[in-house]
């Protein structure tokens, strides 16, 4: 059992959850943070207030710590990366970044770890000055595992769902449907994964105790489309969805992709992890959030 750990981007979603796995195993936990978040960990946590993008201040809130473990949650730009790869050298027996299911194209076919290479991915000198989310963790993964000294994972999450989601993005799609407004869909049968907040802590957690390093895929066993999520709504609200191919921007889906984009994953599983059913706690979920709403 890993004893020492630190994570940055403890405070919120699925990264306060993770810090309540370590505490529940008694491990000695740091977790960074700006302090402008809230958290109930009390005294079983260590802190450090700090901005993370910051690198001297972050090297000197850090001092001469090594951990067995370190978790970024907060890491979008390759500039962070690559300040991650020289603080942590020498000080962490591995380094678990979480990365997104958009470091891939949408694929009608289910993507494996092989469909983005970040061994070989072209790394700009200097780097773009603007740069959008999937490009950014593209990069990051890119500078990781091309120049960092000590064993690293790049978790590839879908998009991850909750009750605290700060985003509240299947929110948006129960409350559309309680108030019978139109939601933008533009393709209603794209394949699209997903992982519950509690499964994707419980992977990060697994992640750190094993051996895997390397990109790795994390989602729930199959698949839905946006239509038969609404149709999962439709029976926990009993109201119809209205939907549009197009609407004004504040009506979106967040989930409202044009193709399909869904995950294989077998190495995760090869390795020994056991994903849950999502079409098991996704219509759960809906009905919970229908009632509270």
């Amino acid at each position: 059992m890993v004893q020492k750990v630190l994570i940055l981007g403890g405070t919120r979603f699925f990264g306060k959850k993770l810090v309540e796995r370590f505490i529940r195993h008694q491990a000695e936990v740091t977790i960074v943070t700006r302090g402008l978040t809230e958290d109930s960990f009390g005294d079983a946590v260590r802190r450090l207030h700090v901005d993370r993008t910051d690198a001297d201040a972050l090297r000197e809130a850090l001092g001469s710590e090594a951990y067995d473990l370190v978790y970024d949650n907060i890491c979008y730009m390759p500039e962070t990366a690559e300040e991650a790869v020289r603080l942590f050298e020498n000080r962490t027996g591995k380094y678990i970044v979480t990365s997104s299911v958009s470091v891939y194209p949408f694929d009608e076919e289910r993507i494996s770890e092989a469909a983005f290479d970040p061994y070989s991915y072209a790394l700009p000198d200097p780097a773009p000055a603007t740069i959008d989310y999937g490009e950014g963790k593209r990069l990051v993964e890119a500078v990781l595992f091309r120049h960092a000294s000590f064993p690293a994972a790049a978790v590839r999450f879908p998009i991850v769902l909750g009750h605290d989601d700060y985003t509240r993005r299947l929110h948006f799609h129960v409350e559309h449907v309680q108030n019978g407004e139109p939601m933008g869909i533009p393709n209603l049968d794209a394949k699209i994964s997903f992982i519950d907040a509690d499964e994707a802590a419980d992977f990060l957690f697994w992640l750190g105790q094993s051996t895997v390093t390397g990109p790795v895929n994390a989602c729930s066993d199959g698949e839905t489309t946006p239509g038969q999520l609404l149709s999962w709504i439709e029976q926990a609200t009993g109201k119809k969805a209205v939907v549009r191919s197009e609407t004004e921007a504040i009506n979106r889906s967040p989930f409202g992709i044009p193709a399909s984009w869904y995950f294989d994953n077998a190495k995760a599983q090869k390795e020994g992890f056991e994903f849950r059913q999502l079409n098991e706690w996704m219509p759960k979920l809906i009905r919970e959030i229908a009632a509270a709403d």
